[in-house]
């Protein structure tokens, strides 16, 4: 523009751009800034108790596994442990996402971060403050701001070329204008500058990155956290999910599923909750937990080893046992206990001085909102697939209840990355969600591997995403976020293009200035930017698609 003598279009250029990277170094800042929040979430103090009771506020960095804390109410829990002394209400909302504070007490974990709402209680370190959820989380984000789609490694790889060619049409395009369309030397230099101006690629490089950025964050902050953002960008092209059943799928733990005694006497269900409540074997906690409001008896319990419970009350003797140590069953307990076990059940049988009275069936079962993620894939035209090693009567139980359209049971842990490798074959892009040291080799194989927050570490260390919270709901809402991204970035690359387009006929058609082009240009630019960040905005919790 000075060499040509427009002076006051110079000037004005200069304040165009200047403000224009203003707006979009803020814009594109702002989808970076999850990694900030979390950061900022880190606690920094805690009360250690020391050896004499006295409590010292010390470095959340100095704690070892094994050091006793004391958490006030409205305190950050500095670390994950357990309680110890106590219960408390604990917001968790920075970890899971979950916005309904979590009732906790003795035995149970906590997580650095969270917020103690109404009651003071001791704790136990458990993790090194580098181990910690909230450590993990911010290393996972960390790490997806380097990791980009497949759409902006594109771009990035033919960016360099587009500007080379532009900057080789530039010359041609003005000895097009002066010798061939006779616009003189300064109105083709001009519209040269325009030219230049009206296909930069701006508007194109900021398609993609920022928008997967946003996309990250907003998963990050629903307890999602994807290792990169071709993960994200990938979620949307799934057409299988694999799933592994037990706690996964199911809660991983038995609950009582169905009661039948010959004769109802409220005093059997007494005797049954006195006696499995000396046990700590998981079917003996599955029917302790079925009958906590009942009052206890005091007892005397015996424990026999891979059979069951003996207990003798008011001169009788009472078994809880498996059903091969009985003879002489009754034709409909024994019906049952048959009709129970080809459901994939577990059954016990309670018997008084040797003759059965009556049974408990138990089972994993599946988890609540697992049917309503089943239902979502399916309406997404999305395969469902179990893999278990359990047995196939077992898991078709559980898989015909929430609707899951395949089975692969009996399956031993080398076999489930044959089968990824299969699915993969047969249908494309394939997903794993697993949460145990047998998953890990498939999660591995899998084009996009999903671990379970609770589960054990070596399946998180090899998936590539996260779930915080053992919630299936929250991979459907990624899922309904990376339709959205995909959408976002078409529709940024859809308007980069034409804007470019309209630019360069305008100018050929000699009806565009260079501060108007400029306008149009940087304009363009800070559009896709805002269109890119209303990817931070939560979806509707409500909504199926």
């Amino acid at each position: 523009a000075i060499i040509i003598g427009n002076y006051g279009e110079a000037t004005l250029l200069i304040l165009i751009f200047a403000g224009a990277h203003i707006l979009e170094h803020y814009a594109q800042d702002k989808s970076k800034r999850e990694i900030k929040k979390l950061i900022s979430l880190n606690p920094v103090q805690a009360r250690l108790i020391k050896s004499d009771g006295s409590k010292e506020l010390v470095d959340v960095n100095t704690l070892k596994v094994g050091d006793e804390l004391a958490v006030l109410v409205g305190d950050q829990i500095p670390t994950d442990g357990m309680i110890i002394a106590g219960f408390a209400s604990i917001d968790e909302s920075s970890i899971t996402g979950e916005s309904i504070p979590q009732e906790k007490q003795a035995n149970d974990l906590v997580y650095g971060s969270t917020i103690n709402l109404n009651s003071d209680f001791v704790m136990k370190v458990t993790k090194e403050s580098h181990d910690t959820i909230l450590a993990q989380m911010i290393d996972l984000v960390s790490r997806s701001q380097n990791d980009i789609s497949k759409t902006a490694t594109f771009i990035k790889k033919i960016e360099p070329i587009y500007v080379t060619i532009v900057l080789l049409l530039a010359p041609l395009f003005y000895v097009l204008g002066r010798y061939g369309l006779n616009w003189g030397h300064d109105d083709s230099f001009y519209r040269t500058m325009v030219f230049l101006i009206a296909a930069s690629p701006c508007a194109l490089a900021v398609t993609d990155i920022p928008a997967t950025l946003s996309a990250i964050s907003n998963s990050a902050r629903k307890g999602v956290l994807f290792k990169g953002g071709s993960y994200m960008s990938n979620l949307v092209n799934t057409k299988v999910v694999a799933f592994d059943k037990t706690g996964t799928i199911t809660t991983g733990k038995p609950v009582v599923t169905d009661v039948y005694f010959k004769k109802e006497e409220s005093i059997y269900s007494r005797i049954i909750a006195s006696m499995e409540q000396t046990s700590n074997h998981p079917l003996a906690l599955a029917i302790s937990n079925y009958y906590k409001h009942i009052e206890l008896l005091k007892l005397e319990v015996s424990q026999n080893i891979g059979i069951g419970l003996t207990a003798t009350y008011e001169g009788h003797t009472y078994v809880i046992a498996k059903p091969s140590n009985f003879k002489d069953i009754n034709q409909e307990i024994n019906n049952r206990s048959e009709h129970y076990q080809n459901e994939g059940k577990t059954v016990v049988y309670f018997a008084k001085d040797n003759e059965v009275l009556g049974l408990i069936a138990m089972q994993d079962v599946a988890k609540n909102n697992v049917g309503t993620v089943i239902s979502y894939f399916k309406e997404n035209n999305i395969k469902t697939v179990m893999i278990t090693g359990d047995s196939q009567k077992t898991a078709l139980q559980v898989a015909n209840s929430i609707g899951i359209d395949e089975v692969r049971a009996n399956v031993m842990p080398a076999e489930k990355s044959s089968i990824i490798k299969e699915l993969k074959k047969d249908y494309g892009m394939t997903v794993m969600i697993g949460d145990g040291i047998n998953d890990a080799p498939a999660l591995a194989l899998a084009d996009l591997g999903v671990a379970m927050g609770e589960g054990t570490d070596i399946a998180i260390d090899t998936a590539d995403a996260v779930l915080m919270k053992n919630d299936l709901e929250k991979l459907v809402y990624a899922h309904r976020v990376s339709k959205k991204l995909k959408t976002n970035v078409i529709q940024n690359l859809v308007f980069s293009l034409l804007i470019i387009l309209f630019l360069i006929i305008a100018n050929v058609l000699g009806q565009m200035e260079m501060p108007l082009a400029v306008f149009f240009h940087e304009g363009s630019t800070i559009i896709v930017i805002l269109n890119a960040l209303r990817l931070l905005i939560p979806l509707r919790t409500n909504k199926k698609s």
